[in-house]
C-alpha cells in the first residue's frame, strides 16, 4: 500500500511549535538591527528603545488585565516606565531606586484621588506591572553605564536568541517530556536540554572573544541566562493562562505581542546585571 503523505502545511501557516516560522523570523530580524544600531553606536537611542518596548508590554499587560476587569493605573505606571530607564542610566542604582519609590508612591497616590471599585487589586496590578517590565529591564542601561557594559548587553541578547533558537528547534524536533504541561505544554525538557547546549556555546564564545573574561564565566552567565529565561516565560505563560489569552497581544506578526518576546528578558536582565558584579571583580 502507498504511504500515506501528511497534508502540506500552507504558506504562513503555523509550524508545529505553533509558530509562522517566516514572519517570526523576519520581524525578529528587522527588530535586532534598530537594537544592535542603538547598543553599539548611540546609547541614549539604545534607552529610547528599552523604553518604547517596556511600555508597549506595559500597556499589553494592562489590556490583559483589563479582560477580568483588574484596572492598572495607566497614567502613573506609564509615566513611570517612561522614566525609570533614563533614571538607571543617569542615575546609577541609586537613579533607578529613588525612581521606583516614587513611581510606586504616584500610582498609590493616583488611585487615592481616583478612587475607583476593586482599589486594592488596582494598585497591586499597577506595582506589579511596573516592577515586572520596567524595572527588571532597566537593569540593561545600568550595565550601559560601564565600560564594556554594551557587551554584556550583547552577550545577554545573544544568549536569549540561543536559549530561544536551539530550545525551539530541538523541542519541535525531539521534544517528548513536557516540561510544565499545565502551564506551557509545548516547552519540552529535550528542548530545555537544547537551549542549554546552545547557550554554553555561544557563551563560551562571547566570554573569551567579547568579554576577555575566562570560559567558565561564559558557561555560567549562559546556564543563569537559561535559567532565567525560562523562569520568565513560564510566568507570563502562568499569567496568560491565569487571563484566558493566547497572546498579549498582535502588534509582532508569528511572535504575539511584545510581552511575548520580554518574558525571556525581564529577568535575564537583573540576572546578567548581578552576576556580572559578582564574577568580574571591578566591573561595577
Amino acid at each position: 500500500m502507498p504511504k500515506r503523505r501528511r497534508p502540506a502545511r500552507e504558506p504562513g501557516a503555523p509550524s508545529r511549535a505553533g509558530r509562522n516560522l517566516p514572519a517570526a523570523i523576519g520581524v525578529g530580524a528587522g527588530l535586532l538591527i534598530p537594537v544592535l544600531v542603538g547598543l553599539l553606536f548611540f546609547p541614549v537611542v539604545f534607552g529610547g528603545i528599552v523604553t518604547l518596548f517596556a511600555a508597549v508590554g506595559v500597556w499589553e499587560i494592562s489590556r490583559a488585565l483589563g479582560l477580568r476587569r483588574i484596572r492598572v493605573p495607566i497614567v502613573p505606571t506609564m509615566a513611570g516606565t517612561l522614566v525609570l530607564p533614563f533614571s538607571a542610566y543617569f542615575g546609577g542604582p541609586e537613579g533607578l531606586a529613588a525612581a521606583t519609590v516614587a513611581a510606586v508612591v504616584g500610582i498609590f497616590l493616583w488611585r487615592s484621588l481616583d478612587p475607583a471599585p476593586d482599589a486594592a487589586k488596582s494598585l497591586m496590578a499597577g506595582t506589579f506591572t511596573l516592577l515586572w517590565v520596567p524595572f527588571m529591564m532597566s537593569f540593561a542601561m545600568l550595565l550601559m553605564r560601564v565600560e564594556g557594559g554594551y557587551l554584556i548587553i550583547a552577550t545577554l541578547l545573544l544568549l536569549v536568541v540561543a536559549n530561544d533558537t536551539f530550545g525551539y528547534l530541538i523541542g519541535a524536533f525531539f521534544g517528548k517530556h513536557p516540561m510544565a504541561p499545565k502551564i506551557s505544554p509545548k516547552k519540552s525538557w529535550e528542548g530545555f536540554g537544547g537551549s542549554i547546549g546552545g547557550a554554553l556555546i555561544i557563551g563560551g564564545f562571547c566570554a573569551v572573544l567579547l568579554l576577555g573574561q575566562p570560559l567558565w564565566i561564559g558557561l555560567a552567565l549562559a546556564i543563569a541566562v537559561v535559567a532565567s529565561a525560562t523562569a520568565g516565560d513560564f510566568a507570563e505563560s502562568m499569567i496568560k493562562r491565569e487571563l484566558g489569552v493566547k497572546d498579549m497581544g498582535t502588534i509582532l506578526p508569528g511572535h504575539g505581542g511584545v510581552m511575548d518576546r520580554l518574558d525571556s528578558i525581564v529577568l535575564a536582565s537583573p540576572v546578567a546585571y548581578l552576576l556580572s558584579a559578582t564574577l568580574v571583580p571591578g566591573l561595577l
